[in-house]
């Protein structure tokens, strides 16, 4: 994190698991509240079985071409996008509505019973609540998975979905090959009566010209005659594509206009550009599906999006329509042609009329009228037949491979994703909070910090322990610090036979006492003659740690209602005498009572080495600073990242103002495993308390440990 200490500077590696490492316990505490929250939220969230039908779906072949190998079927996303929607539509779900009686099931299962709900109503609830249609990337398979908060209910609508689906689909595909087969049963017929017809012609010439032994299969070598057998080929071929061309426009234009664009990938639109143009309004429908699950109807880019897909629709209706025109200039044109080839046809009729053989073209030509004609109608038949035989045994496009079962266990909610959620997205916001607090916090962190900022020593780095006091404070890991402040407070003391010392902090509970009294404590096991003066007299707490009454005290020696030989408490410690705060109620250090503490300080002090005065936080009580103008120097107690800079440093300038020598200060408080400056002044207590343990390296260099911890 960037340090408040001159200019802010990039993170490291190293400061960010420092963070981390001291804002533990509130991380653990925000994932532990995310996670208790998130399982009592899933615990009381309503159960929602799953059940899953697969079905395999293809896009199906071309209408069958005779004498033809047909190609297989490629894997289509747009085709299965189409799919999709169909599933979702009405014409699906409204009869599985019907079926399995949904408007009463899902109104009793809403705790409704006896209520019927609309029709529209169920189909939204099971589109927006219950149902999802997913595929695999790149597979033809699809599955209709089904939500619902009974099992059972959850499987049949699940298996009665592929069913009217599948039913639906069968049924689409064997309607178009019906029409097929029924309009060239039209054609057969037609064809059929035009042979009968032409037959009829042939023999009426038969008998007027009376040749009935003529051959009708002699051919003749005529240049005239064979050119006029071409044009009548021609002329068949004519009609047999007139007749195709038609049969396309009046089924295109027999379908109606909304249901147009679900045929563009059939073989019945070829066109490559009204595909293309599908595609890219399909992509166009599919982004403003996506942008309305995320925008708001009026997002510029959701508005775009209808806008580009309005255009492209309107693109490919046009692209339709011109389609349509486009059969039936093409069946005109056919039309035309045969027309045409008819008038040039008869007309090379009447010049070979006109020729030598006039008798015997006119049954020639009838002869072979008959025979194109004959012709075209074995080809009609044929055709039919082969599309009766592939009516008869049609490709299934569609295959459901599984029936849906009642799940045994709930799919939704799930407890292991939830808590794993919970615990990845408590993680996220917890350092998340611990980055912004260490980014605002302004506080004073480690020595370097405070050196830096107010420019005076830091003379030792106290631990956080909760109880300061308790047994383990004569092991030597705990003293440790409090013989480091010892020595660097005796180097930083002049040469004055008796030093006043004042510890002071910028707020309330901050470690002074405790402190204070550790110091004092110590001094005293070091033959130094101390008194240790309560100075708090609105908070005193000397008494409480030096287990004897509160009274009397410093408040009852100033107000005149005892004298100091009285108030002062012997030998509490070995070399340690202690003067209470006293019971006087509401006692301040006025002006007045400031005369008698200065007269007192300077009767102490040739009876005592060292004369420690516990101070109230000099930043809102006025008696601190009237201890720190009488005292010989100051400590600045400052306890790690609890006060702002800003109001330390309110603190320093107070004591700077009242001509008090700053000595140091003294880091509180601070986090044993937080990896900052205790870890790097306790690495050697660490070592000397397992030393110490060692009994014979105990007995044998016991006092060299104690030497070596006050350097």
């Amino acid at each position: 994190m960037p340090s408040h200490s001159g200019s802010k500077e990039s993170a490291s590696l190293a400061d960010l698991v420092k963070v981390l490492r001291l804002r533990l316990p509130l991380i653990a505490l925000i994932v532990g509240l995310v996670f208790v929250t998130t399982m009592a939220v899933t615990a009381f969230l309503p159960r929602w079985y799953l059940a899953t039908t697969r079905v395999k779906v293809e896009k199906p072949e071309s209408d069958v071409k005779l004498f033809q190998a047909q190609g297989n079927t490629a894997y289509d996303p747009y085709f299965l996008q189409d799919q999709f929607k169909i599933m979702q539509n009405e014409r699906i779900i409204y009869p599985v509505i019907e079926k399995l009686n949904l408007n009463n099931r899902l109104a009793a299962a809403a705790g409704a019973p006896g209520v019927t709900l609309s029709s529209d109503l169920t189909y939204r609830y099971i589109i927006n609540k219950m149902l999802r249609v997913e595929s695999q990337r790149s597979s033809s398979l699809i599955d209709i998975n089904v939500y619902a908060q009974e099992p059972v209910l959850a499987a049949e609508i699940a298996n009665e979905i592929a069913r009217v689906y599948s039913d639906d689909r069968i049924s689409q595909a064997t309607s178009q090959q019906t029409e097929g087969v029924a309009q060239l049963r039209k054609e057969l017929a037609l064809q059929e009566d035009a042979v009968k017809r032409q037959r009829d012609v042939v023999e009426k010439l038969r008998k007027d010209l009376n040749i009935s032994g003529v051959d009708l299969n002699v051919k003749y070598s005529d240049m005239e005659i064979e050119t006029l057998r071409q044009m009548q080929n021609s002329l068949i071929a004519l009609r047999v594509d007139a007749i195709g061309r038609k049969t396309r426009w009046e089924r295109f234009r027999s379908i109606p206009v909304e249901d147009r664009m679900s045929l563009v990938n059939s073989e019945l639109i070829p066109d490559q550009n009204i595909q293309n143009l599908l595609q890219a309004y399909l992509i166009a429908d599919q982004k403003v599906t996506q942008l309305k699950g995320r925008l708001g109807e009026a997002h510029p880019d959701l508005v775009s999006s209808i806008e580009n897909r309005a255009k492209i629709k309107e693109q490919l209706e046009a692209l339709l329509r011109g389609y349509e025109s486009g059969l039936e200039n093409s069946y005109k044109e056919a039309e035309a042609r045969v027309d045409e080839l008819e008038s040039q046809l008869a007309k090379a009729k009447v010049e070979q009329i006109l020729s030598a053989r006039d008798r015997m073209r006119p049954f020639e030509e009838a002869a072979q009228r008959l025979d194109d004609e004959t012709r075209l109608y074995t080809t009609l038949r044929l055709t039919l037949r082969q599309r009766e035989i592939d009516f008869q045994v049609p490709k299934r496009t569609i295959e459901i491979l599984n029936t849906a079962e009642p799940a045994r266990r709930p799919s939704r909610p799930s407890f292991l994703l939830n808590s794993i959620s919970s615990i990845v997205f408590g993680l996220v916001l917890g350092i998340g909070v611990a980055l912004i607090l260490e980014y605002f916090d302004m506080s004073l962190k480690d020595v370097a910090d405070i050196e830096d900022r107010l420019k005076i020593p830091v003379l030792a780095v106290i631990p956080h322990n909760r109880d300061p006091m308790g047994p383990s404070r004569d092991e030597p890991e705990e003293a440790e610090p409090y013989r480091v402040l010892h020595t660097n407070l005796s180097l930083a003391v002049k040469s004055a036979p008796t030093s006043v010392l004042v510890v002071f902090s910028a707020g309330p509970a901050e470690g002074k006492s405790t402190t204070i009294c550790r110091l004092a404590h110590l001094m005293g096991s070091y033959g130094e003659k101390v008194l240790l003066i309560d100075g708090d007299l609105r908070r005193p707490a000397q008494h409480n740690l030096a287990n004897c009454p509160k009274s009397p005290g410093l408040s009852e020696v100033l107000s005149g209602k005892c004298e100091i030989d009285q108030a002062i408490r012997k030998s509490v410690a070995p070399g340690l005498d202690l003067l209470t705060a006293g019971g006087v109620p509401g006692f301040t250090l006025s002006l007045l009572f400031a005369g008698r503490l200065r007269e007192l300080l300077a009767s102490l002090r040739g009876r005592y080495d060292r004369i420690l005065l516990d101070s109230p936080p000099i930043i809102g009580v006025s008696d601190a600073s009237v201890l720190a103008g009488m005292s010989d120097g100051a400590i600045l107690l400052v306890q790690h990242r609890r006060n702002p800079a800003s109001m330390v440093l309110r603190a320093q300038q107070t004591i700077m103002s009242l001509k008090t020598p700053l000595l140091g200060a003294v880091l509180t408080q601070v986090p044993r495993g937080s990896g900052e400056d205790y870890g790097y002044y306790t690495q050697a207590y660490s070592y000397y308390r397992s030393e110490a343990s060692s009994p014979t390296r105990r007995e044998k260099g016991g006092s060299k440990g104690d030497s070596l911890s006050l350097k």
